[in-house]
């Protein structure tokens, strides 16, 4: 699975004027399913992101994962995570089919607040609005 983490101070999602989800300090979590991520695939990036320490400490420093600060997580399906650059028009043949693809998305949901982390999302599929302060900025790809 494929996620870009966006440290935020709040974000929220909006679908046809209402807002789907928001949340205050935390993450805006992008989540791609690829072709051929598993439910194991799922949990690990889960468990990674609830333990990054990405959030300052009272010194400054990065020491603090979302868990650590009592944040959420804003999680929002993008599909273009899985965008293949080769030529001038992205392909993404490589993003898990859309079944698979909402079935890994709402694991990873239930799996983070598994975790102990309050979540809100997106709708899968929807054309959303998503807006967001940075916080930092700090933002990370990652790949599990």
């Amino acid at each position: 699975m494929r996620a870009v983490l966006q440290r935020v101070s709040r974000a929220s999602v909006t679908v046809d004027g209402q807002v789907t989800g928001e949340i205050g300090p935390g993450l805006l979590i992008l989540v791609c399913a690829m072709e051929g991520d598993t439910d194991e695939k799922a949990a690990q990036l889960a468990a990674k992101v609830a333990k990054m320490r990405i959030f300052k400490d009272d010194q400054g420093k990065m020491n603090l994962s979302i868990r650590d600060i009592g944040g959420s997580a804003l999680i929002v399906s993008q599909f273009t995570l899985a965008a293949d650059l080769r030529g001038n028009r992205p392909g993404f043949s490589t993003a898990a089919k859309p079944e698979e693809g909402r079935r890994l998305y709402e694991l990873f949901t239930r799996l983070m607040q598994d975790e102990g982390i309050p979540t809100a999302n997106g709708i899968f599929g929807a054309d959303m609005d998503v807006s967001l302060n940075n916080d930092g900025p700090v933002t990370i790809w990652m790949d599990v």
